[in-house]
């Protein structure tokens, strides 16, 4: 267990700096954002590649983002019954979530998203909008992000898992039964 609790550390620090990258993603697009609209009203000057390579900061920001968010436990769920249960169940429910629903999708979805990501690359395919960019950094977004998130989905069911297991505390709330 200390193996793939090992291999967990190291899926996190990876996202992490993934997640780093995501941040600065955002601040970028805000100043570029920025620049644009002054730009444009000062010197009347627009252009798309401005606005694109914003929705490619933005694909960067969530798709590598994303895999931090279930790093530290801030996804989206519904409590409305999962409240109620002891912290075993709830590591039960995160476990099987993790293993039948996340790491499945995201198979599926680097398979889809892979061949896309390769055909625009070589194809170096440009954006139809004058003075656009190239796609594929863009796209690549996808597959890179959706690998980032299996991988994440691997380690936190390695915590849970090491969790139940006696052998893990981790920051998942969850509460131990007393002794």
């Amino acid at each position: 267990m200390q193996g793939l609790l090992a291999l967990s550390r190291l899926i996190d620090a990876l996202n992490d700096r993934f997640a780093t990258f995501a941040k600065w993603a955002v601040f970028i697009s805000c100043l570029i954002s920025c620049a644009n609209a002054v730009v444009r009203y000062l010197a009347n000057y627009s252009s798309n590649a401005f606005l694109e390579i914003q929705w490619y900061l933005f694909a960067a920001c969530v798709m590598l983002g994303a895999s931090q968010v279930m790093r530290v436990n801030e996804h989206v769920r519904v409590d409305v019954l999962y409240g109620m249960y002891s912290g075993r169940v709830q590591a039960l429910i995160d476990l099987a979530g993790l293993l039948l629903f996340v790491v499945p999708s995201m198979l599926v979805m680097i398979h889809f998203a892979w061949p896309l990501f390769v055909k625009m690359y070589f194809s170096g395919e440009m954006s139809n909008n004058a003075g656009g960019l190239i796609r594929w950094p863009a796209m690549m977004m996808l597959p890179l992000g959706f690998s980032l998130l299996l991988l994440q989905a691997i380690s936190e069911a390695i915590k849970r898992a090491a969790w139940l297991a006696n052998v893990y505390e981790g920051e998942f709330h969850y509460e131990r039964p007393l002794q």
